[in-house]
């Protein structure tokens, strides 16, 4: 039989390879950082028909005399080029600008993936489209440990912020200078002890012939005073720090110009207990949440991993890959440092496919279809001749 025939088929089946690597690309299109393919063909093994021959005295030398046996397809790579950015508004949405890969879990599998398209289940895990559970460090009193072990990253519903002890209250504004000896200012403050119950602190300012003096009361009856002097600038010359029922006052920034009564606290640390009411995810893949009380912990941070390299993983259904033993081991590190990438909260990554370069390789494939669907009809036309010899 003609080697032409075989040459045709084989050219068919790689063609029809190409045709399906493509036609995939474009199903694709709109699929979040879905990542194109792209055929490459070489040829296969030649049938020597004549050696080479050396140069001789008499004679020079030949070169081979091959005939080809037809392609075949060499490989089918993938390009992971940064696509675009597409805003979605969800909190939960995560895009990568970087090389790095989400890590997630799926029946005991790890999975690596662009697609940031993310969300909570009734548990408060934050999942994958497909139910695979997102993978990062998680958070033990809002401390994120970046050397411990990988786990699932949760949202933790009805997590209770607990309540802070007050240590310190800062006061600042002016006491008048020019108020009447006697004259006396009372400014309470909410505190809060370990447990987060609600006290109050009353501060009340007497303005003396000197100064101002300072008598401070805890509603546990803690009680302390002081006194404060001022020079003629208004600027504070003595006094400053008090301290009540383990509550360090500070009055240093007050000033004591004329006609202005503005002191207030303005600054006291401790809280009473507070339930989670919303999070954030920060671009180090921090997952933030904000508890009713005011204050923000940590509940974990998502990881990124790279690989050595990343063509060698293999493709795994969902907008997810596993690694093989060409992709290298994963590199697991922190949103944000190195070449890891970084991560934009309410924006996805869209399909890196050019349609243009697509469709003109649909071209390319058909016209190769043909061509070689034409090198078996003249192949075949041949034999018929061969055929006809005999009559």
């Amino acid at each position: 039989m003609l080697r032409s025939l075989y040459s045709g088929i084989s050219g068919l089946r790689s063609h029809q390879t190409m045709l399906d690597v493509t036609g995939n690309n474009i199903a694709n299109v709109n699929t979040a950082a879905f990542k194109a393919s792209a055929v490459q063909f070489q040829d296969t093994l030649s049938q020597l028909t004549s050696g080479a021959g050396s140069p001789q005295e008499q004679i020079g030398g030949t070169n081979p005399a091959q005939v080809g046996l037809g392609v075949r397809v060499a490989g089918i790579s993938t390009n992971f080029a940064q696509g675009s950015a597409q805003a979605t508004g969800r909190a939960s949405d995560l895009m990568i600008s970087g090389d790095g890969f989400f890590v997630t879990k799926l029946g005991g599998q790890t999975l690596y993936t662009r697609a940031g398209s993310f969300d909570f289940d009734a548990a408060g895990n934050m999942v994958a489209p497909d139910g695979s559970l997102v993978q990062g460090w998680p958070a033990t009193n809002g401390v994120v440990n970046e050397n411990g072990p990988l786990g699932n990253i949760v949202l933790p519903r009805g997590a209770v912020s607990p309540g802070t002890r007050t240590t310190s209250t800062q006061f600042t504004g002016n006491l008048p200078s020019d108020a009447a000896v006697g004259t006396a200012l009372v400014r309470d403050v909410k505190v809060y002890d370990a447990a987060g119950t609600e006290r109050s602190v009353s501060l009340t300012f007497t303005k003396s012939a000197t100064g101002w003096d300072i008598a401070g009361v805890d509603a546990n009856g803690a009680t302390a005073t002081g006194t404060l002097t001022f020079d003629a600038a208004g600027a504070l010359t003595a006094g400053g720090s008090l301290t009540l029922g383990g509550i360090a006052v500070d009055m240093t920034k007050l000033t004591g110009y004329a006609k202005l009564s503005t002191v207030a606290a303005t600054k006291t640390d401790g809280n009473a207990a507070g339930t989670l009411q919303s999070y954030t995810l920060s671009a180090d893949g921090t997952l933030v949440g904000s508890f009713s009380n005011g204050s923000s912990q940590a509940l974990g941070r998502v990881v990124l991993a790279t690989f050595p390299n990343p063509g060698g993983l293999e493709k795994a259904g969902s907008s997810s890959y596993i690694a093989t033993f060409n992709s290298g081991e994963a590199e697991v590190g922190a949103p944000g440092s190195g070449s890891i990438g970084s991560l934009t909260s309410g924006a996805l990554e869209m399909s890196n496919v050019d349609l243009s370069q697509e469709f003109t390789n649909l071209i390319v494939a058909q016209r190769g279809f043909q061509a070689n669907a034409r090198i078996i009809t003249t192949s075949d036309e041949v034999l018929q001749e061969l055929t006809n010899l005999k009559r």
